[in-house]
């Protein structure tokens, strides 16, 4: 019986605003039509909020999001969305066909292990001011053109066909820090045009950084 009253517990996710990894599970949430609490999680109040005891046993790599779910506690995004599109209802997040699944798994880990991870916010500090925009900019850039002709070969309206996937939920996130970081999107057309289709789809509008109850005020949209 405490087993199926935590399956019915409404998940609590630990998460940081602006974070990439906790925005692509707000976005499937999202998608999926999930509600859910947050617990904010400061990267920068008293040396990051993640770095506390207290915080390592939700998730021991001390990053952001954690989340609490069916009575566990998963963390690593694209493994957290990969459970709530397996143990939930609503639209899939990865396709049924074999080779469009692989796809949308290609495009994800291109983004969430070939780019944001080197532009991260620990890997910035410890590059240091001076250093950060630069490596922020060429790692960006490089995954950037590769990312631009993979969408080229497998994008419909969406980043693989014409269904919102994964790969989607990686994306427009990436894009976003791509503009924080002052990186011009111009020269990938394809990645520009689907990011912009995405934004206008309430599941992305409502996890937005901007919509978050941990936004500051002067970011708040």
């Amino acid at each position: 019986m405490r087993l199926s009253l935590l399956c019915f517990a409404k998940p609590v996710l630990h998460g940081y605003f602006r974070s990439s990894c906790a925005w692509r599970v707000r976005i499937a949430l999202a998608l999926k039509g999930i509600e859910y609490d947050q617990v904010p999680v400061n990267l920068i109040k008293d040396g990051g909020q993640q770095i506390s005891e207290e915080y390592k046993k939700l998730n021991p790599m001390q990053q952001v999001p954690a989340l609490e779910i069916d009575g566990i506690t998963l963390f690593q995004s694209l493994a957290v969305i990969q459970y709530i599109d397996e143990t939930r209802p609503g639209p899939r997040l990865l396709p049924e066909d074999p080779k469009a699944r692989a796809q949308v798994r290609i495009i994800s880990d291109v983004i969430a292990s070939g780019i944001q991870p080197l532009q991260n916010l620990y890997v910035l500090q410890r590059l240091g001011e001076e250093k950060k925009m630069e490596w922020a900019q060429h790692f960006i850039d490089r995954g950037f053109q590769a990312l631009e002709s993979i969408l080229k070969q497998t994008a419909g309206k969406y980043c693989v066909g014409d269904e919102i996937s994964m790969a989607d939920i990686c994306l427009v996130p990436q894009v976003y820090n791509a503009d924080r970081f002052k990186v011009d999107v111009n020269p990938y057309p394809t990645i520009k045009r689907i990011n912009q289709a995405l934004l206008g789809i309430e599941a992305f509008k409502v996890s937005h950084p901007s919509q978050q109850p941990d936004t500051p005020v002067d970011l708040r949209s």
